[in-house]
Order: structure tokens, then C-alpha cells, then sequence
């Protein structure tokens, strides 16, 4: 099995951490993983991007023209991956910075106000927790439980303070994407 995942928003809306993130969280799994960051010149403001190949066996190409998945953080990559994505993936939105709703029918779609959720945590820095926690309810790739220890095995040290807001981000993330059973 191989699972092909975009990830993007503005430069610092942690986009590219959030990749990484899932990357080390596989990895430490026993996947094979690719992890390709796109950031260049327009790193802070501008869009930032990163794709992520998640598979049982080797890995034959690193690109990604149709993932199954894809997390945008605002509206320039909403309209941008919106497309790309396979009939029947998932996507999630930030209705934070996308003011637009899905248009697409063949496809799971979902949409969370994620910096609303991360200020609720008092940091609009953990958007991107919060999304990918919403991704992994939708896609169940990988637990909580092992992004939350990739977390607490990769995070800078200058950020350890956040361990615990991250883990909650996450949580919250995935509870508010969660698939609501009737009954």
C-alpha cells in the first residue's frame, strides 16, 4: 500500500511541519516514507508546500500528481489542490483561511475552522495540529498516538514547551472530523 498526501498554507503556518511531522511518525512506524518540501523564495507569507509518500514497500517515484489526500491551510491552496485530488480521497480544509466551500462531490471533504480551534488552546500556531489531526480521523494512516510520540522524539528543543498543546491540537483536530454515526 502506498498513500501519497499534499500538505500546504502560507510560509509559517507550519505546513511543512506538519509533513515532517507525519514523515517521522511513519518512519518510526517501520513505512517507507518520502518527505519533499517546497518553499523557496516565498518561505514566509507566501505558499509553502510539502508532499508525503507513505508506503509499506519501496518507494518507485517521490512525485505526487494525484494524492490521495490533501491538507490546505488557506484559499491559494485550496484552489490549487482542490483538483489534484483522487476520486474518493479526502480533503481538509481550513475554513479559517478559505472562504469558499469544497466543489467537488467525489471526494471526502472536510472543512474546520483550525486557527479558531488552536487560539481556543491559546496559540493559532497549532493550525497545523489541528489539521493534521482532522486528516488522520479521515485517513486512518497512522494513530494519534504515534504522531504525538514522533513529536515528543523530534521536537526542538526550544519548542518542548509546546509538547502537551500540540498533543491537544491534535486530538481536537481529529474529534471535530470525526465521522458522526447516527444512533
Amino acid at each position: 500500500m502506498q498513500t501519497e498526501i499534499i500538505i500546504s498554507g502560507f510560509g509559517g503556518q507550519g505546513a511543512l511541519f506538519a509533513g515532517q511531522l507525519l514523515t517521522y511518525a511513519a518512519m518510526d512506524s517501520g513505512k517507507v516514507v518520502t518527505w519533499i518540501p517546497s518553499y523557496g523564495p516565498e518561505m514566509r507569507g507566501g505558499t509553502a508546500h510539502c508532499t508525503v509518500i507513505v508506503a509499506d514497500e519501496e518507494i518507485g517515484s517521490p512525485l505526487v500528481r494525484q494524492p490521495q489526500a490533501a491538507v490546505v491551510m488557506n484559499l491559494p491552496s485550496l484552489d490549487r489542490y482542490e483538483p489534484l485530488v483522487k476520486p474518493g480521497g479526502v480533503l481538509v480544509v481550513n475554513s479559517s483561511m478559505a472562504n469558499r466551500e469544497v466543489g467537488r462531490r467525489d471526494i471526502v471533504a472536510v472543512s474546520l475552522p483550525a486557527n479558531e480551534i488552536a487560539e481556543t488552546l491559546g496559540d493559532r500556531r497549532m493550525a497545523n495540529m489541528v489539521m493534521l489531526g482532522a486528516l488522520l480521523a479521515r485517513l486512518p494512516l497512522l494513530s494519534l498516538e504515534a504522531i504525538e510520540q514522533a513529536l515528543d522524539k523530534h521536537l526542538a528543543s526550544r519548542h518542548r514547551d509546546l509538547l502537551e498543546q500540540n498533543g491537544k491540537a491534535l486530538r481536537m483536530g481529529a474529534e471535530r472530523a470525526a465521522v458522526k454515526v447516527p444512533g
